[in-house]
């Protein structure tokens, strides 16, 4: 039987590549990514990061205890996760943006409807339907960072002259979660139950189709073109 960690991969697929196709990432290959751009994708990044822990807490505590075993490496991510989100106000204010906008939710560091509706529904599907569905959300973060997180903040960092100090966000988890998707994928094969299974397959491909729609959007609502 395959396991379930392949079967995810394949059933995302499809929702993945379109999300890759973003125009942000060609604009990082070509050199044609702006400053406001890294900024803004930071400031969304913050509106969902700052929800790490409280989803976490959340889909623990509506675990059956049949899942005991899943509620154990719960508690291992949280530990993990806190303040992350720290660092992206840090790596703004590196960059010369108003973290505290950012922090305070008003004006230009405003959540986009995109990830605003990508938390709405994971704090829903926890809430009110199967709270696997938050693995769905882990699989689409710490996979699009592992894959290409790390190559995409040389880039950023290369082209827009910036120091260690602003990409702390993007550097650190494309090395964290390089260990993290070895642990998830031990974990995703020891969900059996289909409704389980389909609950984090379901999840995966709408965060990856919100979480796209920002991407996309980066490129298309810049304040600022690139040099």
């Amino acid at each position: 039987m395959t396991p379930f960690f392949e079967t995810l991969k394949q059933q995302t697929q499809t929702a993945q590549q379109h999300m890759l196709q973003a125009p942000i990432f060609q604009a990082c290959q070509q050199g044609k990514v702006s400053r406001a751009m890294y900024c803004d994708f930071l400031t969304q990044a913050f509106h969902h990061v700052k929800h790490t822990v409280p989803l976490l807490m959340a889909c623990g505590g509506k675990l059956s205890m049949n899942d005991e075993w899943l509620r154990a490496a719960i508690g291992e991510y949280i530990s993990e996760e806190q303040g992350h989100h720290e660092w992206i106000l840090n790596d703004l204010t590196a960059c010369g943006a108003n973290a505290q906008h950012v922090r305070d939710n008003r004006l230009e560091g405003r959540v986009s409807p995109e990830i605003e509706l990508m938390v709405a529904y994971l704090y829903h599907q926890i809430d009110r339907g199967n709270p696997m569905a938050l693995f769905g959300m882990v699989w689409v973060l710490e996979g699009t960072s592992v894959g290409v997180g790390g190559a995409m903040a040389e880039l950023i960092q290369t082209h827009l002259g910036l120091g260690n100090d602003a990409m702390s966000y993007l550097t650190s988890h494309s090395v964290l979660d390089a260990d993290h998707i070895q642990f998830f994928e031990t974990l995703m094969n020891q969900i059996t139950n289909p409704s389980d299974q389909q609950a984090v397959i379901d999840s995966a491909n709408m965060v990856f189709s919100l979480y796209g729609q920002m991407l996309y959007g980066l490129t298309e609502n810049s304040r600022e073109l690139a040099a």
